[in-house]
């Protein structure tokens, strides 16, 4: 059984209901917030869902959780109907919303406590998570009012997984978070994936889906641009090559992969794509007094694929 299977899943606001509009009011703009998302997502992996802010993403997940219904196609979580089983698919779950509000008049443990009691589940990893997330004892005794917006957001995370759900939806979950505690992050969802749970990971961060999802799956303007490996996808990405040579430059014209090469002052630079061997022997014996050549990033093909994107009319 898929974790999240989405069928066409569509997402229109401003169209009027009205068969007459009324004297003086402007006609609605109709916004295709969501467009014929059709994805799947696998249990147990670490599925990225990635694009800019206002790309839909946000919208996409509330539909998931069904604080919004569909305009048009359908959507299952954990094998139930997003629209029809939404409370139990949100007691099953684990979620970090974007930009989360908190009970201010609430001591953190208070709050951690009526969250969790929502579930009907024990907070089985509360004390692993706050000590991982560097939340002490005397900390979750504080007024959340208190809280630096870091740690808001370590709240965040601890309420959507210590009650250790077999499905977390996390928006933007680094938000906020010093470098350590990211790092501190990332390690929790790798002993989650190992654990057979599933994340479902939103993020317009391209380094972290990059570091640490199985999968992603590109969004732009609503629509589905790509949904690939996020191995495969960085192996068809190009490398940055940049050689500096105290002697002839090598004849690299012809070279499979190569493209975008530049010779002048001593530099040669070009952009490398798939094997790297042919270029490798092509350079041997070359007068190189160095040679940098960068690894292929998702920040890369996600751009490359916006491009191609913004081809495709409408």
């Amino acid at each position: 059984m898929s974790a999240i299977a989405t069928d066409g899943l569509t997402k229109v606001y401003g169209r009027s209901r009205l068969p007459i509009r009324p004297p003086g009011h402007a006609e609605s703009t109709i916004v295709r917030a969501l467009e014929d998302l059709s994805i799947e997502v696998a249990e147990g992996e670490i599925f990225g869902f990635l694009g800019p802010n206002g790309a839909g993403k946000s919208t996409a997940i509330r539909l998931l959780l069904g604080f919004l219904h569909p305009t048009a196609g359908s959507a299952t979580v954990l094998g139930l109907d997003a629209v029809r089983d939404s409370v139990e698919i949100r007691r099953r779950i684990g979620y970090l919303p974007g930009g989360i509000a908190l009970y201010d008049s609430l001591t953190g443990e208070r709050l951690l406590d009526y969250l969790v009691a929502l579930t009907g589940r024990p907070p089985s990893r509360r004390a692993e998570l706050c000590d991982r997330l560097e939340l002490s004892p005397g900390t979750l005794r504080r007024l959340v009012r208190d809280y630096s917006r870091g740690m808001r957001q370590k709240i965040g995370i601890v309420q959507a997984l210590q009650h250790d759900p077999e499905l977390a939806i996390l928006d933007e979950p680094t938000e906020g978070l010093d470098p350590l505690m990211q790092r501190a992050f990332y390690g929790i969802l790798e002993d989650l994936r190992s654990a057979g749970r599933t994340i479902f990971f939103s993020s317009h961060v391209l380094s972290e889906v990059e570091r640490v999802c199985d999968r992603v799956a590109i969004v732009r303007r609503g629509r589905l641009v790509a949904i690939e490996d996020v191995e495969a996808l960085l192996a068809r990405r190009k490398r940055n090559v940049e050689m500096r040579l105290t002697g002839p430059a090598p004849d690299i014209a012809g070279v499979a992969g190569v493209s975008g090469l530049a010779v002048s002052d001593g530099r040669l630079t070009c952009q490398l794509a798939g094997d790297m061997q042919e270029f490798l022997r092509a350079i041997a014996g070359a007068p190189i007094a160095d040679l940098t050549i960068e690894p292929a990033h998702l920040e890369e093909a996600f751009l490359e694929l916006y491009r191609d994107a913004e081809e495709v009319p409408a």
